[in-house]
Parts: structure tokens; C-alpha cells; sequence
């Protein structure tokens, strides 16, 4: 079954739903999700080497659950395409003409699905232009840095460790900002 057939099987009000149920903060942009829904019921869907996967996942960093949906090649031409694929920036045609992994179908629900999916597809804006001009700026981010020099990354960059222990840092100042509240 394709992202397109599952949604065309299911009404938003069904969705919606369950849309508000997985993501009770997503409330004030529940439009938004309504207009991309209803977009998707008329764009013709593109043919694509990759299915949707939607699992269950633990964070590494803080262990706490959450639902994942990437996309995995049917075919894997490279190294590379044996990997898990992020999805956010996929043009939505091609979302459209994804199969849903057969596992993904025995864990949740149609319905289910489509929440997760639209909640994926829209995670950088409800618009695929917004959204392509984060991906371009992405790139031309990785440009810049791949055409700096040795001396320059090493002035730009932090390390890892360096950046984790910002944020906990910065996680610590607003607890303490809190309890004084």
C-alpha cells in the first residue's frame, strides 16, 4: 500500500484525531496539517525506490520513546542506501508514491501512519517551498564549510563533548531559572 492509497482511504476528520491524540501540542497548527492533508488527496504521486518506515525507538542520549518515521531503499544500490533515510526534506509527490513497510503496518494503524507521516513530512513548515529553501540552505551551509580552511573550521567548530556539555549547561541555567519562579 502507497502513502497516496492510505490517504485516500481516510478521512481528515479521522485523522485529525488521531493527528491530536500523538501530537496534543500541534493544536494551533492543526490547519495547517488540514491544508497538506487536502493537497496531498490531489497531487499525483511519484514513483520511488524507498518505503516508509514508522517504529518505535528509545533516544540514545536521554532514553526516552518516541515514534520514528525514515525511509529505507526496497533496493539498495550503495553502502550508503543500506542505511536509514531521513525524509523531512523529500519533495511530497515522491512521499506519495512510498510504500508503507509491510512491519510498519502491523505496529499502527492506518490512521496512525498518516499522523506520524504528516507530522514528518511538515516538521520544517507547511509549505514545500519553505521547505526546500531550508534544504538549499542546508547545502549551501555544508558549501561554506567544506570550502573553509583547515584553520578556519578549527576556529568555527566545537567538538561534540564541547557542544553536549553547552547544552547541559544551558538545561541546568533554566531549571534554576524555574525553581526561582
Amino acid at each position: 500500500m502507497t502513502f497516496k492509497e492510505l490517504i485516500q482511504s481516510n478521512s481528515w476528520l479521522s485523522v485529525e484525531a488521531i493527528l491530536l491524540q500523538l501530537y496534543p501540542g500541534e493544536e494551533e497548527n492543526i490547519f495547517g496539517y488540514q491544508e497538506v492533508f487536502e493537497k496531498l488527496m490531489y497531487l499525483n504521486p511519484e514513483d520511488s525506490e524507498i518505503e516508509i518506515v514508522v517504529a518505535n525507538q528509545k533516544d540514545d542520549f536521554d532514553g526516552e520513546e518516541y515514534v520514528d518515521v525514515s525511509g529505507n531503499y526496497k533496493n539498495p544500490k550503495s553502502e550508503e542506501e543500506k542505511y536509514s533515510q531521513a525524509l523531512e526534506f523529500t519533495p511530497w509527490k515522491e512521499w506519495l508514491g512510498m510504500e508503507i513497510n509491510q512491519e510498519s503496518l502491523l505496529q499502527f494503524t492506518e490512521l496512525e501512519i498518516i499522523a506520524h507521516c504528516l507530522f514528518e513530512m511538515t516538521f520544517i513548515g507547511f509549505e514545500e517551498e519553505v521547505i526546500q529553501e531550508e534544504m538549499e540552505s542546508i547545502q549551501g551551509s555544508m558549501e561554506d564549510y567544506l570550502n573553509m580552511s583547515d584553520e578556519e573550521k578549527e576556529e568555527n567548530m566545537i567538538s561534540l563533548e564541547d557542544f553536549l556539555k553547552r547544552l547541559k549547561e544551558e538545561d541546568e541555567g533554566e531549571e534554576g531559572d524555574e525553581e526561582r519562579d
